[in-house]
């Protein structure tokens, strides 16, 4: 395979090492949009899991076709021509597929031969070049990880990477003769988990934003609470700032899903910034609900963390009618002779607010009550969700998420009031062995502002180290879309 000219986009750290190390020109691409990857011919690379029996954990594919889930194909070419490798139809998925009789579903339905999460993606983009995979998993197996070292070659080719293959196919043969361990821990995966209406919608806007007018693009405050996040949008241009005052005028400033006070958007008007708000429409409802009541004689009680971005931006609205109560004592100690109306920070949990209403209740007497829609219906499920991989057996949970995002926090408090112990990871670093040893069973979920791609990476990880049985918990099924800003929206 002549590898000139190519550009391999792969989805994972692990994969992009390999690329790299077999001497491959590889860009990470997320799985929402590929218009992070430069111009020209780009192939599609890494792992991919089989829906054919005929194919084997190392095999390699050499794709001459991507089709979505009924069948229909996205993109068809000649192959890339790989020696040794298999001709086959890939899948496009938008999520992991782990159940033998999904998979038998998906092939019957589609004629894929394996699926993979990324080329369907790439296909769409009108830039595919090949696709070219390794089976990570076959149709009896569980997905395990490429986290592997390829030191000796460096030539444009992917010699290195058939290496690797070839001797973890040896070593598996080895460990089945030496009648090796057997690895029988199972992973449950919280659903819903990852991205909700609000941050897929900021997220699109900023992506939208870049690819309309070009680097760079502004935003006030992180755009959501995700490192991760945060670093891949600063690679394709945005600029992230704490303050408005730091844009110069004239640019873009795009308002982060947290919401602002009206004072910022004030200030930012007054520089001449062009304003494109990104605020969660449901944090939007809160704001609107803050203005009304303060505006017909309430004292507003915001239950909420005063610190937090999304609170202090509700409480620009009417400051001086407006008082943060954070826990019940709180509610109880407080002194007023106005009538007094509870809203809430969108992401907290019905758990969270009710003893805090309560003891206002106790406190005032009469009240406005929160609406129950206040609370951010993925906020809720993520909970929901943790709680049900506890009851199910889950003795450790692992929250992927970013030390600043509230909601995968407090999904890390919530295990342990449920009784495991938990601990939040950024999806990226190698878990710790002590971490997951002892540990039959390992719940996995991740907060809303966390992309998929890490949860897929850090199953796989389990995976490889001893828990290839992964088994999905769902408790609720989200279809909520938010529409985009008429500044990026598109005919």
């Amino acid at each position: 395979m002549d590898a000139d000219g190519l550009t391999f986009a792969v989805a994972t750290t692990a994969e992009e090492r390999v690329a790299r190390r077999a001497g491959l020109h590889a860009v990470r691409v997320g799985l929402r949009a590929a218009n992070g990857v430069p111009d020209g011919r780009i192939v599609s690379f890494g792992l991919a899991g089989a829906l054919d029996d005929a194919l084997r954990v190392g095999d390699v594919i050499d794709a001459t076709r991507v089709v979505d889930a009924d069948g229909a194909t996205l993109w068809e070419g000649a192959g890339l021509g790989v020696s040794g490798a298999k001709r086959c139809v890939v899948l496009a998925s938008e999520q992991l597929v782990h159940d033998a009789g999904e998979r038998q579903r998906l092939h019957d339905a589609s004629g894929a031969d394996a699926v993979d999460m990324e080329s369907g993606v790439l296909a769409r983009s009108g830039r595919l070049a090949g696709v070219l995979r390794v089976v990570s998993d076959d149709t009896t197996s569980a997905v395990e990880g490429v986290d592997k070292t390829i030191k000796d070659d460096g030539r444009t080719d992917v010699a290195g990477l058939l290496r690797w293959v070839a001797r973890r196919r040896s070593d598996r043969a080895q460990g089945a003769r030496a009648g090796g361990r057997r690895m029988s821990g199972r992973v449950l995966l919280a659903a819903p988990r990852s991205f909700c209406a609000g941050v897929d919608r900021a997220i699109e806007i900023v992506e939208r934003l870049l690819e309309q007018h070009g680097a760079p693009v502004y935003v006030r405050h992180q755009i959501v609470h995700n490192e991760n996040v945060v670093r891949r949008l600063e690679g394709l241009g945005a600029v992230f700032v704490e303050d408005e005052s730091e844009i110069p005028e004239g640019e873009i400033c795009v308002l982060s899903a947290h919401g602002v006070a009206p004072s910022v958007k004030e200030n930012a008007q007054s520089r001449g910034l062009r304003i494109v708000d990104a605020t969660c429409p449901l944090v939007n409802k809160v704001h609107a609900e803050a203005r009304r009541y303060a505006d017909s004689g309430h004292l507003v009680a915001l239950v909420g963390h005063k610190n937090h971005v999304e609170v202090i931006g509700t409480m620009g609205e009417r400051p001086d009618s407006t008082v943060v109560i954070e826990s019940p004592e709180q509610a109880r100690a407080l002194k007023t002779d106005r009538p007094v109306a509870v809203i809430t920070q969108t992401t907290l949990s019905l758990d969270d607010v009710a003893p805090i209403v309560d003891a206002l209740g106790e406190s005032q007497g009469d009240l406005r009550r929160p609406h129950a829609d206040d609370i951010c219906y993925a906020t809720q499920n993520r909970q929901d969700a943790v709680k049900a991989m506890v009851a199910e057996g889950a003795t450790l949970v692992l929250v992927i998420g970013s030390q600043t995002s509230s909601n995968a926090v407090r999904l890390v408090e919530v295990a342990e009031a449920a009784g495991a112990q938990a601990t939040l990871i950024d999806g990226e670093s190698r878990l710790d062995d002590e971490l997951i040893a002892g540990h039959e069973t390992i719940g996995l979920t991740a907060g809303a502002s966390t992309p998929e791609q890490l949860v897929q990476n850090v199953a796989r990880e389990l995976s490889e180290r001893g828990h290839p049985v992964l088994e999905e918990i769902t408790v609720a099924r989200e279809h909520v879309h938010f529409r985009l800003p008429k500044e990026v929206a598109r005919a």
